[in-house]
């Protein structure tokens, strides 16, 4: 299988960061994270993704906020699907991060989930490698049937409450 790089342009957005990790490890799908920067560390950045595929990577994520370039960089060298995850920062909430995300050129495409969304992200990933890992979409699937399940039983709790008042 796969796996999932995560690319953070600081340490600071760790703690964002790690329910991408988190989710990705209850799919059982293996993650390896780092610091680099599109801004401090380009030619890094520029070489891990030229080289992801050939390192086994299926997908990347990546981290950013304010200008937020690092996604498209690592788009910008890699034939892999770049799932941007705008981190909110102490200036504008967010809004440059995601703007700077999702503001790609054509033929650069970084897909980009809600400001902090590492969950989402994380999801998103697993689902471009259920494309070819069946194991991972019935994983999926066995995830959304238990989200419903949990919606109906909040829906038959709230019914009750509403009798009771």
């Amino acid at each position: 299988m796969k796996k999932v790089a995560i690319v953070m342009g600081s340490d600071s957005d760790l703690p964002v960061v790690s329910k991408a990790i988190k989710k990705l490890k209850e799919f059982g799908v293996e993650v390896e994270a780092h610091v680099m920067s599109a801004h401090r560390t380009p030619d890094a950045a520029a070489d891990f993704s030229k080289n992801a595929v050939a390192n086994g990577f299926g997908v990347i994520i990546s981290a950013a906020g304010k200008a937020a370039h690092l996604g498209g960089v690592l788009a910008a060298h890699t034939t892999l699907p770049v799932i941007g995850i705008p981190i909110k920062s102490s200036t504008l909430d967010g809004l440059d991060a995601l703007l700077a995300t999702v503001q790609m050129p054509a033929g650069i495409p970084v897909a980009t989930v809600a400001i902090d969304g590492a969950e989402n992200a994380a999801i998103l990933a697993v689902q471009m490698l259920a494309l070819s890992e069946p194991e991972l979409a019935d994983k999926l699937s066995a995830m959304k049937e238990d989200m419903a399940k949990k919606v109906l039983e909040k829906d038959a709790a709230l019914a009750a409450q509403v009798a009771e008042l």
